[in-house]
């Protein structure tokens, strides 16, 4: 929660006072930036792979370019990435907007590929479901860093 102060006498307006929460929103864009940098590198290494992944469906079989699946996750990754380093270094509202649609879309497209990498998978799963968590319930208390 984050509480208001000013002086007695003094005609200064009073002004949100940041709780030790703060640091989880810290913690949000820097998960983010790092989520975005793996993201980015997987994405790559799925886009320069010549394989296919072949799976049996309820509706026959099923083929997947994995280049294909791999500038999704580049695309998502790269703006995952720079609305991290937007949010850590500006704390602008859209930034938080933007950063829960997008990590909420790296949350889904996990789920997706959870099959393929399931340890990886449920990690970045449980490190969106943090990061929505701070920047749901503690991003009112963001401020830009001094500089």
């Amino acid at each position: 929660m984050s509480r208001t102060y000013a002086h007695e006498g003094s005609a200064a307006p009073a002004r949100p006072r940041e709780s030790a929460w703060v640091g989880w929103i810290w913690f949000a864009a820097l998960m983010m930036i790092l989520m975005g940098l793996w993201g980015m590198f997987s994405g790559l290494v799925a886009v320069f792979s010549p394989h296919t992944i072949v799976a049996w469906t309820s509706y026959g079989l099923a083929t997947v370019d994995v280049s294909t699946w791999g500038w999704v996750h580049l695309a998502v990754a790269a703006l995952v990435f720079l609305v991290g380093i937007s949010l850590l270094t500006t704390a602008a509202g859209w930034a938080r907007v933007t950063a829960v649609v997008l990590v909420g879309l790296q949350l889904l497209l996990q789920f997706v590929a959870l099959p393929a990498t399931p340890w990886w998978s449920l990690v970045s799963i449980g490190l969106c479901v943090t990061v929505l968590w701070a920047l749901i319930v503690h991003g009112g208390e963001l401020r830009p860093v001094a500089t």
